[in-house]
């Protein structure tokens, strides 16, 4: 797909069907979050795909968010690899995850995968639950799978403010 008409018409899936993603459309959706750009290259990133019945049991006691996805990306950042900014205020970790992240829901969106980022939830619980290593933070997780029949963008996806509301040249 052309790469205007993915960022134009991906959209975040609130219902999934429960047919499961590709192994093949699944590695190419993780190899291209493993080539995203980070910080110093420090790629302090991990995901962690959850599929099994158990895992996405514990990520459904956390969030009703999970919306029936089959498969569900954790992903987390190694605060002990992060590149820390000049003033000592900002590391890398959930800037580096977010492009991985980012990359990843562009990369399904290609596929023909849908998804959607999910931020309500507690990460120190999910942590706890999955069993991460206590370096680790999680940053998000991202439904992946086939939209369910019926399902599709909010009423108001494609409104946008004028690209003067949102940019200052200064």
């Amino acid at each position: 797909m052309e790469f205007k008409e993915v960022i134009r018409s991906r959209y975040s899936c609130k219902k999934f069907s429960d047919r499961q993603v590709e192994d093949e459309k699944l590695k190419s959706i993780l190899e291209a979050g493993r080539l995203a750009p980070t910080a110093k290259n420090q790629q302090e990133q991990h995901v962690y795909v959850v599929r099994s019945q158990e895992g996405l049991a514990k990520i459904d006691k956390l969030t009703p968010c999970r919306y029936g996805a089959p498969t569900v990306l954790v992903v987390a950042y190694d605060s002990n690899s992060v590149f820390t900014y000049p003033g000592g205020k900002r590391d890398s970790g959930a800037e580096d995850a977010s492009i991985v992240a980012t990359h990843m829901i562009l990369a399904a969106a290609d596929e023909g995968i849908d998804s959607c980022w999910i931020n309500f939830f507690d990460p120190q619980q999910l942590a706890e639950k999955l069993g991460l290593p206590e370096n680790e933070e999680i940053v998000m997780i991202m439904d992946l799978g086939y939209a369910a029949e019926g399902a599709g963008p909010l009423k108001n996806h494609d409104c946008r403010k004028n690209l003067s509301e949102t940019v200052s040249y200064v």
